[in-house]
């Protein structure tokens, strides 16, 4: 019997990139299809080892080519692809200020951007607690006031939002940039999208009854706690 050959070096990981690389193109093409981002807005990355998968700048999400997107070093340098999208350094600071967070999602979603040119409910969250769905999975959602796209000063403020929220155990899984649109994070792909979805519908419910609604009270939110051990 022949023996089999021996694994090259390396190639574990080349085939988790690989694979980062089709969840990144699914899950662009999936939100370009439902309308939570348009033209070339918004971005997507993913981290594999200590390297960062991301959409070039300026990428249409609902047409990516799995061999253009930037992959980044653990030093930040790029090894391969077209350019890094302009977000690079607040997408690899949220992953190093939050452990569990290996894929982030940025869309300019149509509610949550309008949210922020009506009023959201308070900066430090930006819609109240309509529904056990909303608490359970979104959770607290703070704004981050206006800087221009790409601003570098948008991650200090984002991961020590992550620091104090996460020493309250009430950890954050998103923020809103006001203006521009949330940004989620998750463990995986499925998480963060069930995050930016019932963020969106939940903006939306509260857009659409004129923001009349009360929050759950008190009772329900306890509820949810020691039950699910909901983190509001």
């Amino acid at each position: 019997m022949n023996p089999q050959p021996s694994t090259p070096a390396g190639t574990a990981h080349d085939e988790a990139v690989d694979q980062a690389r089709d969840e990144i193109v699914r899950v662009g093409t999936s939100l370009f299809a439902r309308g939570y981002v348009h033209a070339s807005a918004g971005n997507i990355s993913a981290k594999v080892g200590d390297h960062h998968l991301i959409t070039p700048t300026d990428a249409a999400l609902g047409f990516l080519e799995p061999g253009r997107l930037a992959q980044v070093d653990a030093h930040g340098e790029q090894i391969a692809g077209d350019r890094a999208s302009k977000t690079l350094t607040l997408h690899r600071r949220i992953c190093a200020a939050d452990p569990t967070a290996r894929f982030v999602v940025h869309t300019h979603s149509t509610h949550l951007v309008a949210l922020t040119l009506a009023g959201v409910w308070s900066a430090a969250d930006v819609l109240p607690p309509l529904t056990p769905y909303y608490v359970m999975k979104v959770g607290h959602v703070p704004l981050i006031p206006y800087h221009r796209p790409g601003d570098p000063r948008v991650a200090d403020l984002v991961t020590a939002l992550i620091a104090d929220r996460a020493a309250s155990r009430t950890p954050i899984r998103a923020v809103l940039l006001d203006r521009l649109g949330p940004v989620v994070w998750g463990p995986d792909a499925a998480t963060a999208l069930a995050v930016l979805e019932e963020l969106e519908e939940t903006a939306r419910l509260w857009l659409l009854t004129d923001r009349r609604p009360e929050p759950l009270p008190d009772h329900a939110l306890d509820e949810l706690r020691s039950t699910f051990n909901a983190a509001w």
